[in-house]
This record gives C-alpha cells, structure tokens and sequence, in this order.
C-alpha cells in the first residue's frame, strides 16, 4: 500500500458567528494515498471549502489530527504552516492568481523566490522546465493578459509543479473555462497524475469529476460518499469527440447554405 500523503482523523472545524457556534466540519476522516486522484464535491455550505482550507495548511482544526506527508500540522506556528505550503503544497485556483505585470515564467519562479537554498540559475532552470511541461515552451515571457484564460491557468499549473510538492490542490480550476478548455486541463491534470503527481480537486461539477479516480462527497460538514470512479472519463478521448461533434456541426452547417 502507497504512503499516505494526507490523513485526517476525526478532524472538526467550529466558527464562533456572533452567539451562535457554526460546526462547519463535523468528524471528517479521510486518507488520499500517494499517486491518487480525488475530487472533493458538494454543494454549499457543505464543508469543501473549510476543508480544503485545512488541507492546504491555511486554517487549522478545532480539534482532531491532520498528518500530512508524515507531519501533524495541526499545532504549527503560522510560520511553520507557511513553510508547509510553499514546500509540500502546489495550489491552482479558479481565477488562475497570476501577477498581472510579470512575464508567465516569472510567475512560475515566485514560490521558489522564498526558498534561499534555490539559486537565481536555478530558479529560471525549474521554471522553464515547468512551463515545458504544461505546453507553453513558446509563451514563457507573455504576460498574462497575452494568454488565454486556458493558457493562463497552466501557467498556474506550472507554478504548483516547481517546488515539486506532495500534492496538488486545485480549487474549481476549470470554473472559468469553456467546456473545450476544461478538457484541455483535464488531459493535463491526468497527464500529471500519471507521471506520479497526487492530486485533490475541488469542484461541483459532475463531468469534471468524472476524470478523477475517486470522488468524495460532502453535506452538512460530513462525509456522505467516499467511492472510486467505475466508469472514469479519459479527457484525451473526449477532447478528441468534442472536436469531431463541432467539425461536424460545422459541416452540416456549410450543407446547409
């Protein structure tokens, strides 16, 4: 049996809102093992959001344990979470958090701008590697505004990859995106976890989640279903019959006239 990157045991998240305690996670027990790919789903309110929070080393447990990649992090100072994040976590998010100014590999080079035992050669070495590696070896000094938004969110993809983390947290990463595009990134994703990349993927799409290997559903701060995908999705295939629809469509159309 693979490692366990993230354990969670009977872990609870309670929020003081005025008089009353709102008990946003309620017990949660979870393992994500190395190689795995899992979408966390469920509808608002359901405890997602709290949890992925908490998996990505931003908030801590009311109680309960977190272990990730061998390591409590429950009873860390704030400095010490930071340093979790920016060496075992890489994040995606739904609005790609590009700086708007700076050149895509300068944005790939930001995590490892906080890491002294990286050097300047170095840091440009890693970043240009990620970037190859998600496809975009001939945008490395466009700015984000000269991308598009499926362009922009590999470059966010790039980033996560260059401190070579123990998992990656992506936060509805294809939210933003076209149906076409959101393939496109899952073929990526796919891609990455087939190389090896352990990856959590937050999303209340149902079609997305079918690219995963397992789905674990969230309500009212409990976990309701914790199954592996039977009938996974290969986004590289869909790619491929989505663009034989839209050829065809387009034909039909030309017959037409």
């Amino acid at each position: 049996m693979k490692k366990a990157i993230i354990d969670i045991r009977d872990m609870k998240r309670n929020f003081q809102m005025g008089n009353e305690i709102v008990h946003a996670l309620k017990g949660i027990n979870l393992t994500i093992r190395e190689g795995e790919f899992v979408t966390i789903m469920g509808p608002s309110g359901s405890g997602k959001s709290t949890l992925l929070n908490i998996l990505g080393c931003l908030d801590r447990p009311s109680s309960g344990d977190y272990i990730l990649d061998g390591i409590s992090v429950k009873d860390m100072s704030k400095n010490d979470l930071a340093h979790i994040r920016n060496t075992k976590i890489g994040f995606i998010f739904q609005s790609y958090n590009l700086l708007a100014r700076t050149s895509a590999i300068e944005n790939v080079e930001l995590p490892l701008m906080y890491n002294p035992k990286v050097s300047a050669k170095e840091r440009r070495e890693r970043a240009i590697e990620a970037l190859i590696s998600v496809g975009l070896e001939s945008r490395l000094n466009h700015l984000p505004s000269e991308l598009s938004g499926g362009q922009q969110q590999r470059v966010a993809i790039a980033r996560s990859l260059v401190n070579n983390p123990v998992i990656l947290l992506a936060d509805e990463a294809t939210g933003n995106l076209d149906t076409k595009t959101s393939y496109e990134v899952m073929e990526l994703f796919q891609r990455l976890n087939d190389q090896g990349s352990t990856i959590g993927f937050v999303t209340h799409e149902d079609d997305i989640a079918q690219f995963s290997k397992r789905t674990v559903v969230l309500k009212d701060g409990h976990i309701i279903s914790d199954k592996e995908v039977t009938d996974r999705l290969n986004a590289k295939e869909q790619l491929t019959q989505l663009r034989m629809t839209v050829q065809t469509a387009r034909a039909n159309a030309s017959y037409t006239r």
